[in-house]
Parts: structure tokens; sequence; C-alpha cells
């Protein structure tokens, strides 16, 4: 492949402290930018720099990519803003293409938050300002607008842990464990997540929690949707920052960056339809999703690689378990290398590229491994797979699979029934300070068309969460729940 596509430069930071001793947002991705600057070990590497990719957080800078190339010499570079909603894993791709039609010669990709820093000025009561950063990038990269079916905003609303806590219900009852089971289940994953980031040099978290502390709500671990506690969860209030620099292995050469520090992207895949999760045909199993799974791992068969090493999206348990049975992870292989975003950290829209940064890390480290991480976008709407390794045991390949399965997914209509009886395809409880306040039902009537039932009954609400209630029948009126049948 003429202009192979090469990792070269990584720089991964995080801070704690008071106020006074963390940077707001802009300041880290500076701080790791130099830091993959000087990673490469070979500072003219900023010369080719011709493009730098920011991925959208909670700051409201403009182009902190512009003020950061003009601040250290190269300023030339083009800049992009990536809105929420275009997966991690895009920009990743997108540099490698351009790098190999000769587009550009060196791409700069780098994200990071300072949420934490917000935390402590509430906590210390003094006033937190970020930089203002008023001209915009030369391109923002957006998605289409965020699909969302009103039935569902008007029960859960806009945050993503009810729809995933849904998603986990269906995924109980598809795997045929009992509630205590599968609380058992979750606490035992996310334990062994807690284990890892306590080892990971760059985990936010680094305690570890016992399966039981997962487990059982408390003070500390409030519980946000069934079968979720704040363990469960991303977590967002972070200070955190990552950097990449991708080039070609000709100029990698040319710079006589050592072969110590080169990584290559091997294969990639993504999926980009959109369909709510109330429409889904089978909630527990996207077909975009097994379409890039499918092209990823046959792929890799054909050119004999064989993945060893797995970062799997983490941002709430059910994401892990449906990128494990997609890619046939076995059940005794660890799912994450970081600990996972409620231990590692999980700034919003960066997660996949501090995770990559880490990966690649162990990689250089463990010359013999082959990294498989994997990434979300919306509310397990989109996903993005890919495969590093030390060598370039072949060029780099991608697949977009939207298409064929826009094709093969298609929406199920909701239903237009006022009253009836509907089978429940899955349900959660959500929480308000602490206390239960809803029921949210998601069914299925007698046409095979889809409804979002709530119910404020606290029996109801308990019901939920100490018996299976997904496959049961239901009646309903006007939207509400009305009895078990």
């Amino acid at each position: 492949m003429k202009n192979k596509p090469v990792l070269v430069g990584i720089g991964s930071l995080q801070q704690k402290g008071s106020f006074a001793e963390l940077d707001e947002a802009l300041i880290l991705m500076e701080k790791v930018t130099l830091d993959a600057i000087e990673d490469t070990q070979a500072p003219a590497i900023k010369n080719f720099i011709d493009e730098i990719q920011v991925p959208k957080g909670y700051w409201t800078y403009r182009d902190p990519g512009k003020w950061i190339a003009e601040k250290h010499g190269f300023a030339a570079a083009r800049t992009s803003v990536t809105k929420i909603g275009v997966l991690q894993q895009n920009l990743i791709n997108s540099a490698c293409k351009k790098i190999i039609k000769g587009d550009i010669r060196a791409s700069l990709i780098v994200g990071g938050e300072a949420r934490f820093k917000k935390i402590q000025a509430l906590k210390e009561g003094l006033d937190f300002e970020e930089m203002q950063l008023l001209v915009n990038p030369d391109h923002y990269v957006k998605a289409k607008d965020d699909l969302y079916v009103a039935e569902e905003i008007d029960a859960l609303g806009m945050m993503a842990v009810g729809y995933y806590a849904i998603i986990e219900s269906a995924m109980r009852y598809k795997n045929n464990r009992s509630i205590e089971k599968h609380e058992q289940f979750l606490g035992d994953t996310y334990a062994r997540f807690s284990e890892i980031a306590a080892q990971n040099p760059h985990a936010w978290n680094q305690k570890v929690f016992t399966s039981e502390e997962i487990q059982n709500p408390s003070s500390k671990n409030q519980r946000i949707a069934y079968p979720y506690n704040k363990l469960h969860n991303s977590s967002w209030n972070v200070n955190q920052a990552s950097a990449l620099i991708l080039t070609s292995e000709e100029i990698a050469n040319k710079l006589n960056i050592p072969i110590s520090q080169r990584v290559y992207p091997l294969i990639s895949s993504e999926t980009n339809h959109m369909i709510g999760v109330i429409q889904r045909p089978d909630i527990t199993f996207p077909i975009g999703l097994q379409l890039a799974s499918n092209f990823l791992l046959e792929t890799a068969k054909k050119n004999k690689i064989y993945p060893s090493l797995y970062e799997l999206y983490s941002c709430f348990p059910v994401a892990v378990q449906l990128f494990s049975e997609s890619l046939n992870v076995p059940e005794n292989t660890d799912k994450t290398i970081t600990g996972g975003m409620p231990f590692a950290g999980g700034p919003l829209n960066n997660y996949m590229l501090h995770a990559t940064a880490q990966m690649l890390m162990k990689i250089r480290k463990n010359t013999n491994e082959i990294g498989l991480i994997t990434g979300v976008s919306g509310m397990m709407t989109k996903q993005a797979l890919a495969i590093w390794g030390k060598e370039p045991v072949m060029d780099f390949e991608s697949m977009d699979v939207t298409a064929e399965a826009e094709k093969l997914e298609i929406p199920v209509p909701m239903s237009a029934l006022q009253k009836g009886e509907a089978k429940v395809i899955g349900c959660t409880t959500l929480y308000e300070k602490f206390n239960p306040i809803k029921a949210v039902f998601y069914g299925e009537d007698s046409q095979g068309h889809r409804l979002v039932l709530t119910s404020m009954e606290e029996r109801i609400i308990k019901q939920v969460e100490a018996e299976e209630c997904v496959g049961k029948q239901i009646k309903f009126l006007n939207n509400q729940f009305v009895s078990f049948c």
C-alpha cells in the first residue's frame, strides 16, 4: 500500500487535586498534543501535521485545534470539530483514508474534558471561566439529527441510562437469567473491571469494588435506572485528555521515527444506521453491529490476525454484552484493558480516543498483542470497531455497513391502539434522589406494533425489580400500564 498509515505519537494525561491544581480542557489538550509530538521522538513531525481533528466536548471553545497549532508552530493545519453523534473511530478512519490518498501527510486527533475542575470550583465556591475562543474551525463534522421516538422521550427523557436499562432487561430475559442471577452477573463483571482499573495508572478511580458493593445501592452508589446503580454508569466528571498522531510509513521513515513508536491500524468497521430502541426488531441484536463485527472478524481471519486484548465500550454493562456476543469473545476473557468507563473514566465524546491511546501503549510494550477496540454513539445506535497491531501484517481495510443494515433492519411501526394487551419486551424503573418514581415498559401489541407504557404505582415499580416482567402480557390504556394479565 502506498502511504501506509501508522500511529507514531501518543499523549495521555489526567489530573486530580484542588481547583488551582487543575487545568481547563484547552490546556489539557495542549499538553497531550505536545506529549504526542515528543512521543514520536521526531519533533519535526509537527511540520507535517496537515489536519487537527477534535471531538466536541462539554467545553465552549469554537476551535481549540487552531489555538494549539498557532501557539506551537503548525498553524497551517486545517482544523475540524466533530460534534456529538459521530463515532470517534470515524476520526481515525478518516485520517487513515486521507493519508492513503495522499491528501494529508499527518493528522493530529486530540480530545479532552475538565468537568472535574468545574466540580471543584463549585465545591470551593470559586468561579470557573474557560478561555474564550470565538473563531470557528475550518470544518464542523456533524451527524444526521439524533433519532428519538417521541413516546420514548416522554417516558425516559434524554438521559441514556433508562434506554440502556431497558435493553439490559431484554438481554437478561434472552439469556434466561433470574433477577438475582443477573444482578450477580453485573456485579461480578464490573468488579473485575474495577480490579483492572486499579492496575491502570491512567484510570480515574483505582479503588477495587466488590461485586456486592456494585450490586447494592447506597449513598455513594445510588440507583439510577434498575438494574443500574452509579457504579454501572460511565464516569463523566474527570480531567482527562489524549492525543494521537497518525502519518504515513514513508514520512515516519523520512523522520527516522523509531520502529518502537509505531503501531498500525489494521481493520476497522462501523455502522451509522439509526433506529430508535423501541422500533428495533430485536433490541438485543443490532443488525448493523453484527454486520460490522462479521466484516472485522472475517477480514482478521483471512489475514491470520487474532485479537488478544479487548476494550469493549462500557458506558453501561449491556453494551459490553452486545459487543461480546457479536464478536464471540470467550467468556473468561477480560473485556477491558483500562477498567472501563465507570472506573477508568468516561468523558462523553472522548472515551474511545483515550481507550485507543492506552491500548496502543500496551501494544508497544507487548509487541505480540493484537488489540480490538469498540465504540458507541447514542442509545447503542451506532457502533464502531477497530483492530491494531505492532506489525503491518496487512494493508488497512475499513468498511461502513450502514447501507446494508438499513435494508435488513426495518423499524417496527408504533402502535395506534389506545387500549388492549401487549407483551413486555423490556422494562426498567427510574429513580430521582434515591427514590423510585416510575416503571417503564416497552411492549408489543396484538398487531406486532410497539408502544411505551408507564406506571407510577409503587407496587408495580417493586414488582419490576422483584420478578421477571419481560415476556409477560399486560393490559394498557392510553399509554398507561393497567395490570398484568
